[in-house]
């Protein structure tokens, strides 16, 4: 059992370690097992904190694609991944498809991130 969980935690850092690499804006990927986290920033040279408004943008479209991830961190700019221990490698991979698609809709500014901002300007 505990040989399956690393191999499907393996799978998910995998994903998410393709994810920094495609994107600016994913900072830093870790994890161990099935307890995983990746920080959002505005850039990867500036290692500034992705505002949260916008970080709680792209986590709605995640879930309205149809997976559920936590949020945390000093600047609540980190995803929490913690899947359930009975999941696939079908999931793992599910999971990095609907991240890559919103991540790509977020880069592509066909989020309204606006929606979520606590301070719009008028």
């Amino acid at each position: 059992q505990w040989y399956q969980r690393r191999v499907r935690g393996n799978r998910f850092l995998e994903g998410y370690n393709y994810l920094r690499e495609k994107y600016d804006f994913v900072g830093d990927t870790r994890g161990k097992g099935l307890m995983m986290a990746m920080e959002l920033v505005e850039s990867k040279s500036t290692h500034t904190a992705l505002p949260g408004y916008k970080c709680n943008a792209i986590l709605e479209r995640i879930k309205d694609l149809g997976v559920l991830l936590g949020k945390g961190g000093l600047y609540v700019n980190c995803f929490r991944i913690q899947p359930p221990m009975c999941v696939t490698l079908e999931d793992a991979d599910f999971t990095i498809q609907v991240m890559d698609k919103a991540f790509a809709e977020y880069q592509e500014g066909l989020l309204d991130v606006e929606a979520f901002n606590p301070n719009p300007t008028k």
